[in-house]
Order: C-alpha cells, then sequence, then structure tokens
C-alpha cells in the first residue's frame, strides 16, 4: 500500500450524517404533486385545462405569468405528468414535451427540443438530427411521431416562452390540427415573466389562443414553511434544528418570495453542515447558506463574461470594500482595473472599451450607472455601483 493511500483515515465517498434523499432539495426536481403545496387552486385550474384531454378530448391552451420561483413550471410540470397518468387509465394516449426557452431561444433549436421530449416520453429510439434541418422539418419529425404512435393528445410547455426569437413555434402549434399538420389534439402551456407577453403576439397567433390566463403571485412566509415542511425528508431524521425551516421561509418571504431560492438555502444550508462534519443543521447555517447562494448565483450569472470584465467587476468590488462608499467614476475603476491587469499580465483594454464594458454590466443587472452632473469645468460624469455586496461578488469571482 502506497505511502499516500495509508495516510488517509476515512472513506473519500463518505457523504455525512446530513442528507437521506438531497434530489428533494436539489433546484429542477420535479416532486410528485402531492408534494407541490400553496398553489391549489393554480392546479385546479391547470388541471381543468388538461382535463378533457385525460379523456381522449382536446386540451385547451393556457398562458400562466408571475414571478421567477412562483411555481409556474412545478405546477405546469406536475401537472401535465399526473395527466399523462390519467389519461393512460382511461386507455386515452396523452404525451407531452417540455421546452425551456432560455435554453433554446431560436424556432428551430425549441423546435427540435420538442421533438426530442416527444421521443423520450414516448420511450422510443427514434433519432432526431441535431443540425441540418429546419425548424418545419422538427415540427414535421413531432408531427409523423403522433400520427405513427397514435398519440390523441399533445401538450407542449414552452418555459419562459417570452426568450423565443419570434412566435412562429406558437403559431405553429396552435393551428396544427386546422391547418392539416396533425390529427393529434394539442394544447400548449405558455409560461413567462412578463404580463404583457400576449400584447406582442402576432393577431393570428393571438386570436388562436383561448382565454386561459393565470398570474401566480409571489410566495408568502407560511406556504413557503409549508413547501419546505414537504421536503424535509431529504434530512435525516433530528438533524433539523426547529428554527431551520421557519427562519429560511421568512427570510425568503421578506425578501423576493421565490420558492427556488428558498429551497435553495434550504440545500446550502444542509451542505454547509455536511462539509464542516456537523451532526446537525443550525440556523447558523442558513445565514451562510444565503450569502453562500447569492455567491453561486452571481458566480452563474458571471460564468460566461470574459477575464477583462471579471476585471473590471473585481476593481469595482474592491474599491467598494475599501473605500466604503458605493458609487465610483469610470476613471477610478480604469485605474485599479489596469493594476489587476498588470498583475494577471495582461494587456489592459482601452479606457473607452471598459466604459462601454460597465455600461453593458448595467444592461445586464450587475452594476448601476447613472449620470453626475460634476463641479464647474468638469462636466457629467458616470458613476458606477454594484448591485451586489462586493463580497459576494469577490466570492464569486474568486470561484469560493
Amino acid at each position: 500500500m502506497s505511502e499516500q493511500s495509508s495516510s488517509r483515515s476515512h472513506d473519500i465517498f463518505e457523504s455525512g450524517d446530513i442528507f437521506a434523499n438531497r434530489e428533494l432539495v436539489r433546484v429542477g426536481h420535479v416532486p410528485e404533486l402531492g408534494r407541490v403545496v400553496g398553489r391549489d387552486d393554480e392546479i385546479n385550474e391547470v388541471g381543468g385545462a388538461l382535463g378533457p384531454a385525460t379523456r381522449g378530448g382536446p386540451p385547451e391552451t393556457t398562458i400562466i405569468y408571475g414571478k421567477t420561483g412562483t411555481g409556474k413550471s412545478l405546477v405546469s410540470r406536475c401537472v401535465t405528468r399526473e395527466a399523462n397518468r390519467r389519461a393512460e387509465e382511461n386507455d386515452v394516449s396523452l404525451q407531452y414535451a417540455y421546452v425551456d426557452c432560455s435554453d433554446y431561444q431560436s424556432e428551430t433549436q425549441a423546435s427540435r427540443e420538442m421533438a426530442r421530449e416527444l421521443i423520450s416520453h414516448l420511450g422510443t429510439d427514434e433519432s432526431v438530427p441535431r443540425t441540418g434541418i429546419s425548424a418545419a422539418d422538427y415540427r414535421d419529425i413531432t408531427w409523423e411521431l403522433l400520427e405513427k404512435y397514435a398519440v390523441d393528445s399533445f401538450v407542449v410547455i414552452l418555459d419562459e416562452i417570452d426568450k423565443l426569437s419570434d412566435d412562429q413555434l406558437l403559431r405553429s402549434l396552435s393551428r396544427a390540427r386546422e391547418s392539416g399538420k396533425s390529427d393529434t389534439f394539442i394544447g400548449v402551456i405558455c409560461i413567462s415573466n412578463k404580463i404583457a407577453y400576449r400584447e406582442r403576439l402576432n393577431e393570428r397567433v393571438d386570436s388562436s389562443l383561448q382565454d386561459n390566463e393565470l398570474i401566480f403571485d409571489p410566495y408568502d412566509a407560511g406556504e413557503l414553511q409549508d413547501i419546505l415542511e414537504h421536503r424535509k425528508d431529504a434530512f435525516k431524521e433530528d438533524v433539523l434544528d426547529d428554527d431551520v425551516i421557519p427562519k429560511t421561509a421568512a427570510l425568503a418571504a421578506r425578501e423576493h418570495g421565490d420558492a427556488r431560492k428558498a429551497v435553495e438555502t434550504f440545500y446550502e444550508a444542509g451542505r454547509l453542515a455536511e462539509k464542516a462534519n456537523a451532526s446537525r443543521v443550525t440556523v447558523d447555517y442558513v445565514d451562510d447558506a444565503i450569502t453562500q447562494a447569492e455567491v453561486n448565483r452571481f458566480e452563474r450569472l458571471v460564468s460566461g463574461q470574459t477575464p477583462h470584465v471579471k476585471h473590471i467587476l473585481r476593481a469595482l468590488a474592491l474599491l467598494t470594500e475599501d473605500k466604503q462608499q458605493s458609487r465610483f467614476k469610470t476613471a477610478e475603476i480604469y485605474d485599479l482595473y489596469e493594476r489587476i491587469a498588470e498583475t494577471e499580465e495582461t494587456d489592459p483594454l482601452s479606457y473607452d472599451r471598459v466604459a462601454r464594458l460597465l455600461k453593458e454590466q448595467s444592461f445586464l443587472g450587475i452594476t448601476e450607472s447613472e449620470h453626475t452632473g460634476g463641479g464647474p469645468g468638469e462636466g457629467s460624469y458616470l458613476k458606477h455601483r454594484l448591485i451586489r455586496d462586493p463580497d459576494i461578488v469577490l466570492g464569486a469571482l474568486n470561484g469560493e
């Protein structure tokens, strides 16, 4: 046995004594319908829209609005999955596809993903070309599959539909039966964070939609507490302090009413306790988790940015931390950015280029820029500030 191997005194794959089933508190997990709480009215509305399809009739198209983390996607996916099961019990074929339009923003990408999702749920080994064909061709594959497998009803969930580059896919789905493309009844659940989404639709598309519109309000503290209570069996028995769930729910309700962020904080608190080899999850880990969750979200936000943008953000964060003020001139940021670039052994960008990049970060919601009137002879100039705390920004840039 090597010296390195013998020096290990523990199982490197041991995961600790905190989690029993961490999948229940991972973002993206779609639980059973019975675990979805605080949305009974909305579940009934979506269920009513899909009800006819479980008996061989046409599903109704529905538009759902609401802020991020209000349960729009969760309810849509859970109810549609349940409708699929109910249809099977009735000897009816109801199939569905979920398309996240923030990932598939073009008509072609979204049409391809719709076909791939349908194949996945049909359980067939059919294949879909990744490239080389048009959006209409991908939809033709979908129509052919619906006919080949005698699908009675097809429900397409278009999440964050406002991110789609145009409304051609929605138009094609809403008119597929009328135009003779498919004999299958087709319904669409359109999910948008923007309540004005429908106003931008083409008149012909809008006229083909039913008037089923739902608005999901942010969760309150009681609803968030119920959501976390229904997920607490993700943890082993008796590892959660009594105050962990109420505090997580109260903080989430006060700041955003976002269930996704609340569940993320809940999971992160457990992960931090696990990392510290603790035997219990206490409220102290909740405080740390909120900070870490912000770091994680910001890290995802800037992960695709260029190294120079990260240097610029680091300069602004360090200035904010050091000077105990929040707003800085472009020139002040540029001076520190130059020194950081030199430390990183890279040639700094020009002043004008850095000024443009700062404006871009403001557009992306990472920073905030405003014109300020200078004194005599100065004229007006821009000042910039971070929207998040500098420790969160630095933590994300350091990959903590």
